[in-house]
């Protein structure tokens, strides 16, 4: 019934979990923190950069998937300062053709090993 969808084209997982779940024709996306995967560190510069790179993971996962960015149906953004929101967005944005997916922002507190952003996605097929 579930099947993992992994890659080695984003992070591996750093605790217990699979990269993405796919079940009943949807996939569910682990938080994407911006690690490149062949170096293991985030990208030089902020904001826009971790954004972007969070996004080229989401995408090396979809992709394992034969899916893309069209396919997302919701995103969940955390960011560890509301301040990074217009950055963030504006890259966002970039992201898609067409209808945009719903999504949901948070600040919280902290992220793992200090990111800015993370982003956790659900498509479907």
């Amino acid at each position: 019934m579930k099947k993992v969808i992994a890659t080695d084209n984003a992070p591996v997982a750093i605790g217990p979990y699979s990269q993405a779940i796919e079940v009943n024709g949807m996939i569910f996306i682990s938080g994407q923190l911006p690690v490149d995967p062949t170096t293991g560190k985030f990208p030089s510069g902020g904001i826009k950069e971790q954004t972007e790179q969070s996004f080229k993971n989401i995408k090396a996962i979809l992709a394992e998937a034969g899916l893309t960015t069209d396919n997302i149906v919701k995103t969940t953004v955390l960011l560890a300062d509301i301040a990074y929101f217009s950055g963030m967005n504006e890259v966002y944005e970039a992201q898609f053709s067409g209808i945009f997916p719903a999504r949901s922002a948070f600040a919280v507190k902290d992220l793992p090993k200090g990111a800015m952003v993370e982003i956790e996605v659900i498509a479907a097929r």
